[in-house]
């Protein structure tokens, strides 16, 4: 793979000299807060009585980490920032003593209130009389905060069944959340609401892993079944689906926010090996059709292993995963055709067929308490993998694409901390790059029906289409939060982060080309070919940009009086793009557009500046200087929550908030504005009895099996720009945002004897500014699409090719009820169950799925759907069995997805436009699964215990489609892309 050079400077070496001058900068600084550490806060009293200046002492039982407070004059305290865990906490008031485990979660702020002589109170309501002795760790349920948030514990991480280790999936035990694998390449993406993944943003230990150039969120999961993390190195983690605080940017949808494992005083370890084949898993439908299962295999191995360095005060902690895949991919013709209807020699491609992957993933973490005021930790993570893609459905194996990922990161973090004020401070350096290439270089064979240039297509064989890509970004970054706890009543937080990152992106696309055929006509001469070349003089698909980004955020948590908390929050983010700022537009395209439209419709002397302005398109908006365009700086982010605990024990909490949240603008779409001047599409039309063309024309030619040869073709194309896409951005590009408000209740009840948490919202998100490509075409007269036909058979820049616009034009807007109920898992009582139910009122205003998108209808109204299931419910739930047995389940259902699709008519004319239809399968549930999983545990006597599970995914085999289309002509629906089969897993494990 080649990445562009980085600088000669050592990573480490310029990483020590950050962090030692960051050292001396923040010595005399105030401290900071970090999203992901707990907060233990309450009230001290010794006989009843408030108790000020009392010595509160919070120790990590695992690590032997120590934090100390001394409680104000009204006896309240807090003690922050504290790593996720179980924690004595000791308190020392006028000579008296008591002592309490207390086990806090990932960004959690538990309430806990302390005595002396007396009794103490937890939040959960519970009272124990406290002296010289240590009581059994509770773990209070945070319920006074306006996020819609929700905790996945480590023991559902071990204990719920999962088809991949993706800690993510568990996510989607969340009301709003959606965790899905694609069924045909088997990538794995999170999303909430109306909002796509790419909106989402992932935390690992307080650090943001978003994507800044292609798809997925986070780096790494644009079309890859890869997982971002290895599982065993996540500890526990936290979603928010709403209303976030001031110190989460680059996101408009869902938060997660997870803590990664640390080693402790005892040194620990464990393995696992899973396994499954098509022997253990019922028939696809395709392979019922053949009589055979095609061969595939899932192997999953890792282990991990941790201890200390030095007792109480340095640890350190490894992981290792590993998947290796072969998983069965079905191939079968588009547009509703029959194998029997195809050309006989294509007969022998349509069997199922299977594509390979391989994933290795690495961490480490060191961690030092140096003394009880200083915390530095480091940490790494590796990531590679490989991967065959774009196989199955309507794509041969030969048409595959070869992707890989390859990701480093490293975080170094000191925390400081003192009774008023906490510090943490995180040094990161970054580099994600994903590459693909075609598993063949040749020419590709595309069978189509026709009905346009390149026809609605059937089937892809030969050399892929894929091109050669390799895109990411490498960098570092300062970010710091504080916390000051000074002001009686007040949570002060506030923080700066700063990023330089250089994004790359070399996109050759098609660098295959790619030949049309008509199915009405033979198998021997294409009519269309579509392909790409360099420009002489240029940088030939390559995009650099060396990007700044800068945020500041305040955060005021204000506890009115006992009951009333407010969060009052304000964030400003900022991102200098220079490729996009200085780019200029190429003359070639400002010649094209003061040209004579030669269109039939167009004034005399009209030019084609003027036919798009009859069109509604100022086309100066797009044209660039290379010093029009400033970078986006009104992201001005308010937050604002509340909660309200009508009882005074948080048992029935009120809660709600308001707040803007923007995301940022994929880097992958705007250097397409760039790639697509310096490697273009160029298009070719072939002369034949069912497309003839005008050989004289610059875009037409006469079949000569010449054209087969790469260089003799690129030779026709390229005497001109014929043929070339021209692709034009706002020169006042926004960044999109969303607007979110929410109003709920959290209780906790007591029924059968169990406390069970439950929570009912109401949301509303408005996402605005989301980047749209639009078909620039416009006919002679300035009419775009009702006017007759489709835009792609004309309308394009003269000379060349199609006008793509990018424009801030997307929008959505989700209303959803939210409900949850958790019955937690105790010591005392052994079992959890959770129920999250989702009912989504979603729209928005570009009807494909994938809505960067929209060729049709640029102001196409609101779509019912946006791709989301109305109704939602997943329920799972585990319980500790006799014998070391441990019992789990899952069961997801969700209402049928609504699709829509262009109807394109035989006579299409002003009269009879293209029309916009939506679809669904007749039958209530659109998805539904079960899934088991048993788990059993030996105890060897010593320290090392063996486990082995089995896991049964879709117990009851049903099918569920993960796409599907119609034929309008038939009006039936066609199935494809077959989620998972009844699959049988055995897993093996070592745990000491």
């Amino acid at each position: 793979m080649n990445h562009p050079a980085t600088r000669k400077t050592h990573p480490a070496r310029r990483l020590l000299s950050c962090a030692l001058a960051s050292c001396l900068v923040l010595g005399a600084a105030p401290a900071f807060a970090q999203s992901t550490g707990a907060t233990i806060r309450g009230q001290v009293m010794a006989d009843s009585a408030p108790a000020g200046q009392a010595q509160v002492t919070a120790t990590n039982l695992a690590t032997g980490l120590t934090r100390s407070v001394q409680s104000a004059a009204s006896g309240s305290y807090s003690l922050a920032g504290l790593p996720p865990g179980t924690y004595r906490v000791d308190v020392n008031a006028g000579g008296k003593t008591s002592s309490q485990n207390i086990t806090v979660q990932v960004g959690q702020t538990a309430t806990v209130n302390l005595g002396v002589g007396g009794v103490a109170e937890t939040a959960s309501g519970a009272a124990t009389t406290l002296d010289a002795v240590q009581v059994t760790a509770q773990a209070p349920i945070e319920t006074k905060t306006s996020e819609i948030a929700t905790y996945i514990t480590p023991r559902q991480i071990e204990a719920l069944p999962q088809a991949t280790r993706n800690f993510l999936a568990f996510a989607d035990t969340v009301p709003g959340m959606i965790f899905t694998q694609d069924p045909g390449n088997g990538s794995t993406k999170l999303r909430a609401g109306a909002q796509s993944a790419n909106n989402i943003n992932v935390y690992i230990d307080g650090v943001g892993q978003k994507n800044y150039v292609i798809k997925g969120g986070i780096t790494g999961q644009d079309s890859s079944r890869g997982n971002p993390f290895p599982q065993l190195a996540i500890g526990e983690y936290k979603v928010i689906t709403s209303n976030y605080k001031a110190e989460y940017d680059q996101i408009s949808s869902a938060a997660v926010t997870a803590v990664t494992k640390s080693g402790t005083n005892d040194f620990s370890g464990s393995f696992f090996w899973d396994y499954t084949n098509q022997d253990w898993r019922t028939a696809r439908e395709s392979e019922k059709e053949i009589g055979e299962k095609i061969r595939s295999s899932e192997k999953q191995y890792g282990a991990a292993f941790g201890g200390p360095i030095i007792q109480d005060k340095a640890h350190f902690f490894v992981s290792y995963e590993a998947k290796e895949y072969q998983s069965p991919q079905d191939l079968e013709p588009g547009q509703g055709f029959l194998i029997s209807q195809l050309p006989p020699e294509l007969a022998d491609q349509f069997r199922p067929t299977s594509s390979p992957f391989k994933e290795d993933l690495y961490f480490g973490k060191l961690d030092w308490s140096i003394n009880d005021a200083n915390l530095v930790e480091l940490t790494f993570k590796r990531r590679e993998e490989s991967d065959i893609s774009n196989v199955g459905g309507q794509s041969a194996h030969s048409y595959g694409t070869d992707v890989g990922v390859t990701e480093d990161r490293y975080d170094l973090r000191w925390q400081w901390s003192s009774t008023d004020w906490l510090n943490d401070a995180h040094l990161t350096h970054e580099k994600a790059y994903w590459t693909m290439a075609p598993v063949n270089y040749g020419n590709g064979y595309v069978l189509t029906t026709g009905t346009s240039n390149d026809g609605a297509q059937i089937f892809r064989m030969g050399a892929g289409n894929g091109g050669l890509q390799d895109k990411g970004q490498q960098g570092w970054s300062f970010q710091n939060d504080t916390t000051y706890f000074g002001f009686e009543g007040h949570t002060i937080k506030f923080g700066v982060k700063y990023k330089e990152v250089e994004l790359n992106t070399t996109e050759q696309q098609p660098y295959n080309p790619q030949f049309y055929y008509d199915v009405r006509e033979d198998w021997e001469t294409p009519y269309f070919v579509r392909f790409g070349s360099p420009v002489a003089g240029t940088s030939g698909g390559v995009v650099k940009s060396s990007n700044k980004q800068f945020g500041l955020y305040f955060q005021d948590d204000w506890d009115v009086t006992e009951r009333l908390t407010l969060n009052l929050g304000l964030r400003w983010d900022y991102e200098k793009t220079p490729a996009y700022m200085d780019y200029r537009t190429g003359q070639e395209v400002l010649d094209a557009l003061d040209t004579q439209d030669p269109q039939a419709g167009a004034a005399p002397g009209q030019t084609y500046a003027q036919t798009l302005a009859l069109g509604g398109i100022d086309v100066n908006r797009f044209i660039s200087t290379g010093n029009n365009r400033k970078a986006f700086k009104s992201a001005i982010q308010p937050r604002i929550g509340f909660s309200y605990d009508f009882s005074g024990d948080e048992r029935h909490v009120l809660f709600g908030g308001v707040g803007r949240a923007y995301d940022r603008n994929l880097f992958d779409t705007l250097q397409l504005e760039q790639t697509k001047a310096t490697f273009p599409t160029r298009e070719l039309k072939i002369d034949t009895p069912l497309h003839p063309c005008d050989v004289a024309a610059a875009d037409c030619v006469a079949w000569t099996p010449q054209l087969l040869d790469r260089d003799y073709l690129i030779a026709q194309g390229a005497s001109g720009w014929a043929g070339r896409e021209v692709w034009m951005f706002d020169n006042e590009l926004k960044t999109p945002y969303s607007d979110q408000f929410s109003i709920g209740m959290r209780n906790t009840v007591v029924f059968a004897g169990h406390d069970w948490n439950t929570s009912v919202t109401l949301q509303h998100i408005r996402y605005k500014d989301g980047l749209l490509l639009l078909r620039g075409n416009r006919r002679g007269d300035g009419s775009y699409f009702d006017a007759g036909g489709s835009p792609w058979t004309g309308g394009g820049v003269p000379g060349m090719g199609g006008l793509i616009l990018g424009v801030n034009g997307i929008e959505s807007k989700n209303n959803a009820l939210l409900l949850g109920l958790d019955k937690p898992y105790t010591a005392e009582s052994p079992w959890n169950l959770n129920v999250a139910y989702t009912f989504t009122d979603a729209k928005q205003n570009i009807h494909e799925e994938n809505p960067e998108y929209g060729w049709y209808y640029p102001l196409g109204g609101w779509y019912d759907g946006a791709w989301t299931p109305r109704h939602r419910l997943v329920v799972s739930g585990f319980t500790d069995l006799p014998w070391g047995f441990n019992l789990s389940g899952k069961l997801t259902l969700a209402t049928p997805i609504e699709r829509w699709a262009d109807v394109w008519p035989a006579n299409m004319g002003p009269d009879n436009p293209i029309t916009i239809r939506s679809f669904k399968p007749d039958g209530t549930l659109g998805f539904k699964q079960f899934d088991l999983s048993l788990t059993k545990v030996w105890d060897t006597g010593t320290d090392l215990k063996l486990r082995v599970r089995a896991d049964i995914l879709n117990v009851f085999d049903w099918t569920n489609w993960g796409g599907y289309g119609k034929n309008w002509n038939t009006g039936v629906i066609n199935s494809w892309s077959q989620y998972s089969t009844r699959t049988f897993k055995l897993s093996f494990g070592l745990d000491w």
